[in-house]
């Protein structure tokens, strides 16, 4: 699975950080880092982090 942000579209709420805190970090200067999930996660909260997105910033690719 693949994680593709808008970086256009992003504002950094952090709603992802709150749901995947494993998959998606917001830095000191807000910009979204995303670390491919690896098999501990559960891909539903995967799932649900880019779904929980405010802005529709985030895609979820197989």
């Amino acid at each position: 699975m693949k994680i593709e942000v808008d970086r256009d579209q992003c504002e950094a709420n952090g709603v992802c950080v709150g749901v995947a805190p494993e998959v998606f970090e917001l830095d000191d200067d807000d910009e979204l880092h995303i670390s491919e999930p690896d098999g501990d996660i559960d891909p539903r909260r995967v799932a649900q982090a880019v779904a929980s997105c405010p802005k529709v910033a985030l895609t979820l690719r197989a």
